[in-house]
């Protein structure tokens, strides 16, 4: 009955318009008022608790990394560098701007910062060059999701705050995932680029290659920097992430000189609203799973599964349903704090690995970013072209197959998602 209340309570609010961070805390907060035996003294407390978890402090400093390297500069040289690197390949510009988009998320941790920063510069040279405007946008919105799979992502160190996994093995568990589906997309675009004559840019000569390669390489040292500062033991994904934050304002401010230093308040303000906001959705999400872990839920829910004799084919394909259904409705942070409470005891119990389960809960929100009616990467690609946003829905959609068909492979292909953690040692 408890439980039942909490979550018609949660879609009613949500139905009505009310936005999820306050839904999710008003339907807890009421269920606890109504139905439970704690002190009301512990809704102030749980919320409270949010701010202390060490894990979560990685966010903060992770979105004002990305805000100064979208605001200094460094994804424009980041385009260039790809575009030098796959530009004169038929099709290059599409194809380097998905290579943008995975370097660019291995420096943010934010998908919809990936989109705004090498959406806004890729697309309009795309669009210059000849390609249809469209298609780019497709792309971009796409390739974007790989902000919260290849690491650092924002969403990962909520998934290991929500499950008390290994931040840094989630981290080296994106990195093949990562690289795979950003080949699959180039592979696709040279594909429909050959078939429709496409253009290419002049090969770069070694010399421009080397000048490109030259003016990124700070940024594609924060790479190297954040995960091998992890992987060495140099310093935890929390430190990680107060390091990039540093490294970004500096590389930002004394080497590009893209910023100055009375830009830095602003910059700061903006990357505290979105922390505020995030956050804000985290702390109430917590509160809703500590209903549901007090309800005993996950636990009953898990026994049903045992007593069902459901197999690990099947629970994945019924989790992968859940999250699809989900990640078309919800943010990405507020989904993992509701359901990996639920999903995390019974992947437990039929074997499946903590860190693969991960992996398929982010490739899944991946998709949720471009599925539609809520999904960020739409609005974010909708803003930065343009275009209105049914026709940036129809723009992305073929590509989103191609998302579809790689959830399937990482989700029965657990080698995937943990090859690299247990040849580094990790698992």
């Amino acid at each position: 009955m408890t439980v039942l209340f909490l979550f018609l309570l949660l879609f009613l609010l949500m139905f009505i318009g009310v936005p999820i961070a306050i839904s999710l805390g008003l339907a807890g907060s009421f269920t606890i008022i109504l139905f439970s035996q704690d002190s009301v003294r512990s809704l102030a407390i749980k919320l409270f608790e949010t701010s202390e978890h060490y894990t979560l402090l990685a966010i903060p400093f992770f979105l004002l990394a990305g805000a100064f390297m979208t605001t200094g500069g460094v994804a424009r040289r980041l385009i260039d560098f790809a575009n030098a690197c796959v530009g004169h390949i038929r099709g290059g510009l599409a194809i380097a701007a998905v290579l943008a988009c995975m370097l660019f998320a291995a420096l943010s941790g934010s998908s919809p910062a990936t989109v705004a920063a090498v959406g806004s510069i890729a697309i309009a040279g795309m669009v210059r060059s000849g390609y249809p405007q469209a298609f780019g946008a497709g792309i971009v919105c796409n390739a974007g999701t790989l902000g919260i799979l290849i690491p650092p992502s924002i969403v990962m160190v909520v998934y290991a705050a929500a499950t008390e996994t290994s931040v840094g093995k989630l981290f080296m568990a994106g990195v093949i995932p990562g690289v795979l589906l950003g080949i699959v997309l180039m592979v696709a675009i040279y594909i429909v680029a050959v078939k429709k004559n496409l253009p290419a840019l002049p090969r770069a000569t070694f010399r421009e290659w080397l000048d490109a390669a030259r003016k990124a390489v700070w940024g594609l040292l924060l790479m190297v920097i954040i995960l091998g500062g992890i992987y060495s033991g140099m310093f935890t994904p929390t430190e990680a992430a107060a390091v990039a934050a540093i490294y970004s304002a500096f590389i930002a401010l004394f080497v590009y000189k893209d910023m100055r230093v009375r830009e830095v308040p602003k910059v700061l303000v903006e990357s505290a609203k979105l922390s505020i906001m995030l956050m804000f959705i985290i702390a109430n999400a917590m509160l809703f799973a500590h209903v549901l872990t007090t309800e005993q839920l996950p636990q009953q829910i898990t026994a049903w599964v045992i007593e069902a004799g459901l197999t690990p084919v099947m629970f994945l394909l019924v989790v992968n349903i859940v999250l699809l259904i989900a990640g078309a409705f919800m943010e990405p942070s507020a989904i993992i704090l509701i359901l990996a409470p639920i999903l995390f005891p019974i992947a437990m119990k039929l074997g499946i690995d903590p860190i693969h389960l991960g992996i398929i809960m982010v490739v899944n929100l991946e998709i949720g970013l471009v599925t539609p009616p809520v999904g960020l990467n739409l609005f974010v690609t909708s803003a930065v072209t343009g275009m209105p946003l049914t026709a940036t829905i129809r723009a992305a959609m073929p590509w989103l197959m191609l998302l579809l068909a790689f959830l399937v492979l990482v989700t029965y292909v657990p080698w995937i998602s943990l090859a690299l953690p247990t040849w580094l040692g990790m698992s």
